[in-house]
């Protein structure tokens, strides 16, 4: 009894040490390509993209890596590759990334594009709606001043297709909504520095302005500057796109003027990485994920605020 006592004592030992001996399941490796700061809304894709891996740090091991140009951004691809990468989210804001892009996904490697449209076959897209975003400032400016107001607008020619669709889908439902609004246009920057430079003298070439279209969050904090030290009170609202931290927090100083800003989230970079962990494992993916756009004001703001965030 006593020898069958053992052995069933010894048996349970050696399945308990052969079950706690079981190497912990392999992590999957995805790599990030962003670029340098340029402004302040890049240096929150990269924040919000190592917060979510973190957050996956049982699942996943990462390296995220910055670039200043087409060049370096392909090099650190070629690097990513080495590591042993299962899958890369690429914001490829250089032109030129195709082919390097395209090898990857050749390779066998999963891509997740962030925000940019390349022309490479294979890879997975996340994206706000830029579009959209026009759509939501025409109706928010026609909402607070009327049909007929007079509004300025701030194109950024130099951002490419980014300004082309907000400029598109704000015109297309001012010629819907408010056909007798008169428009004029002006092109300025992403930048606070600009904003308030091209409002300045913009609002010395007119007595009368109800709203302004601006695209972006740091050329309105500008703008909203000029404004201010010009002590005009005639302008009612003005829109802004991206996701700004500052400029959420002047929302309520504004009693007069409607601050708004469409919600371009740099941390919609987090549905990114969520999508190059579902294709790794095998759950079934649309290759192109559209965020909706969020408008935000001071009757909101609070729930879009983030102290760590950099932009």
């Amino acid at each position: 009894m006593k020898r069958i006592t053992l052995l069933v004592l010894v048996l349970a030992l050696v399945f308990s040490s052969l079950v706690f001996a079981q190497p912990a399941a392999a992590k999957f490796k995805i790599g990030v390509l962003a670029p340098a700061v340029t402004h302040g809304w890049v240096a929150a894709v990269a924040y919000h993209a190592e917060g979510r891996l973190k957050e996956l740090a049982d699942e996943v091991d990462y390296n995220i890596q910055t670039s200043n140009n087409a060049e370096e951004m392909t090099a650190q691809l070629d690097d990513l590759m080495t590591w042993g990468a299962d899958a890369i989210v690429a914001f490829p804001q250089w032109e030129g990334m195709e082919v390097p892009i395209q090898r990857a996904v050749d390779s066998g490697i999963i891509v997740v594009n962030f925000d940019i449209v390349i022309d490479v076959e294979g890879i997975y897209r996340v994206s706000g709606d830029n579009y959209d975003m026009g759509v939501q400032g025409a109706h928010y400016i026609v909402e607070k001043v009327g049909p007929e107001a007079t509004v300025v607008m701030l194109e950024v020619p130099s951002s490419g297709s980014v300004s082309a669709l907000r400029k598109a889908g704000f015109l297309d439902t001012v010629a819907e909504i408010a056909p007798n609004l008169t428009i004029h246009t002006y092109a300025t920057k992403f930048t606070v520095e600009d904003g308030l430079k091209d409002m300045a003298d913009i609002l010395m070439r007119h007595s009368k302005i109800d709203a302004v279209y601006s695209m972006d969050d740091e050329t309105s904090k500008g703008a909203l500057q000029a404004i201010l030290e010009a002590g005009r009170t005639d302008i009612k609202v003005i829109t802004g796109g991206g996701g700004m931290q500052d400029y959420f927090l002047l929302m309520p100083d504004y009693q007069d003027i409607w601050v708004q800003s469409a919600l371009y989230s740099p941390a919609m970079v987090k549905d990114a990485v969520d999508v190059a962990l579902a294709v790794l494992k095998g759950e079934e993916v649309e290759p192109v994920k559209i965020i909706p756009t969020t408008i935000v004001d001071r009757t909101n703001y609070q729930d879009f605020l983030d102290a760590n965030s950099p932009y």
